[in-house]
């Protein structure tokens, strides 16, 4: 089910998969900080690249995020690793653009940078995107490991309630499905693939018009 939502959001998808990038930023061991209330569970990169790798679960925060995600285990595992083609300068232009800022903005509800919170919320989210785009392709996976510092989904009392506003409108189907960060993440880069913007096609050259006869200057006698 969720492969056939995702092929139907963006086109051109790349059917390879990938684990976590090693080169991963150096600040950003903890992609997923979960913050409910005054508690906080940490959830590093080798937990999701063990899960990406072999399917195994070995963090707890990231067991609840999976069962709160909507999907099985098995589709989150198969839309965190999808790649889609993209265009660097395309992917850029489109997170610079007012479109964009709205876009990383509305994407950063509850999840932003865990110290700073939404204060460089769209900077840090539009610098991951770009850093995966380099090579001409982008993941869930490869977005979470090249955030700049370590980010946290906040569920903290009635300021944010810890949901999501999953990209694909539509194409989610319940609470679960249309909120979690989980979610969030699957369907993030064939957003950011559907709305990338393509150069302008160069309009024809028109021919330069025939010039004038020219014809002897009249003098004022």
């Amino acid at each position: 089910m969720l492969k056939r939502l995702l092929a139907g959001l963006a086109v051109g998808t790349a059917l390879t998969t990938v684990a976590l990038p090693a080169s991963a930023a150096v600040d950003n061991d903890l992609p997923v900080r979960w913050n409910s209330g005054g508690a906080v569970w940490s959830t590093n990169l080798d937990a999701f690249s063990t899960f990406i790798d072999s399917g195994d679960v070995t963090d707890r925060g990231l067991a609840s995020g999976l069962a709160r995600s909507g999907w099985t285990s098995e589709e989150v595992r198969t839309g965190l690793s999808k790649t889609y083609s993209v265009d660097l300068v395309g992917v850029s232009r489109f997170l610079y653009s007012d479109n964009g800022v709205k876009f990383l903005k509305n994407a950063t509800r509850s999840y932003f940078p865990y110290w700073t919170m939404n204060t460089y919320a769209v900077q840090a989210l539009r610098s991951a995107i770009i850093a995966d785009s380099v090579d001409g392709s982008i993941s869930s996976a490869g977005i979470m490991a090249a955030l700049p510092t370590d980010f946290r989904l906040a569920d903290t009392c009635n300021t944010y309630d810890g949901k999501q506003n999953i990209c694909a409108e539509g194409r989610c189907q319940g609470e679960a499905q249309c909120t979690s960060l989980l979610s969030w993440y699957v369907f993030l880069p064939a957003c950011i693939q559907a709305n990338q913007m393509a150069d302008a096609v160069a309009a024809p050259r028109q021919a330069a018009p025939a010039p004038m006869p020219v014809e002897p200057i009249r003098g004022l006698w």
